[in-house]
């Protein structure tokens, strides 16, 4: 069995963890687009590692704090970007294009509320993807990982299992807030968030990866109370709110740092 050890970063609205081999290294989401110096800085001053040996970046999803930095970061190591099999993007079409202006005014909210200053989180709403996986595939050149569907956050979320050392990464599927499990505000599938949290939870994991706060430990009744106070109905953005946030994101991005 290879050594592996998860090192957890603080990136600019989320945790951003990295899978450290002897040779190789695996990220579990690329962060947002402002991310990706810290991470190449810490692969190469803590980890004292050549930017190369990062060979997969994994995308759960793709709101601005997960899909953000992955072609960028491709463009500076030539890694893998690897994400969800999918028929049609998730920001497609004019809706969808607000919609990611949407999420990204909303990243700027949240960065704000942690007293952080404007950065550039612009990233493509169309990701191109080198590896498309489903329930059950390994990680490309990380075979000890498997990559579970979970829906429910959005329709395409994965979640990433490691039964040698029973860890899972939850990316959205779970929050902390005020030391309690809450599910995340957006639910776009109830029923099959309800699914995915019996995915994981039956797998038994020792620790969760969060997204956004650190690792924690969850047993049996934490899972069923998510699902028992989950809600009922989907819980999206609407069109008014999509296109008003859109407005004050354009604010923003006049702001935005230069893109390297």
């Amino acid at each position: 069995m290879d050594l592996m050890n998860i090192v957890a970063i603080e990136g600019y609205i989320q945790t951003t963890y990295i899978a450290v081999y002897p040779d190789k290294l695996l990220l579990l989401d690329s962060g947002c687009r402002c991310d990706v110096d810290n991470i190449l800085t810490y692969i190469t001053e803590v980890l004292e590692r050549p930017v190369a040996q990062l060979k997969t970046v994994m995308v759960t999803h793709m709101h601005p704090d997960h899909a953000g930095g992955a072609e960028l970061l491709k463009q500076k190591t030539g890694c893998l970007i690897v994400s969800a099999k999918s028929k049609k993007a998730w920001y497609q079409g004019i809706l969808g294009r607000l919609s990611h202006l949407n999420d990204l005014g909303l990243t700027y909210y949240v960065a704000s509320r942690q007293g952080k200053s404007v950065a550039n989180v612009w990233y493509n709403p169309i990701l191109k993807v080198d590896v498309e996986v489903q329930d059950g595939d390994p990680i490309p050149s990380f075979e000890d990982w498997t990559v579970l569907e979970t829906p429910g956050h959005t329709d395409r979320d994965l979640s990433l299992w490691h039964a040698q050392t029973k860890q899972a990464y939850t990316a959205d599927l779970i929050l902390i807030i005020r030391d309690k499990f809450v599910s995340p505000y957006l639910i776009t599938l109830p029923h099959a968030y309800r699914a995915s949290l019996n995915k994981v939870k039956a797998l038994q994991p020792e620790i969760i990866l969060l997204a956004h706060d650190k690792r924690a430990k969850i047993c049996d009744k934490d899972f069923d109370r998510l699902m028992d106070r989950a809600p009922r109905k989907p819980r999206k953005t609407s069109l008014r709110s999509v296109l008003s946030t859109a407005v004050v994101n354009s604010r923003f991005a006049r702001k935005r740092v230069k893109t390297p």
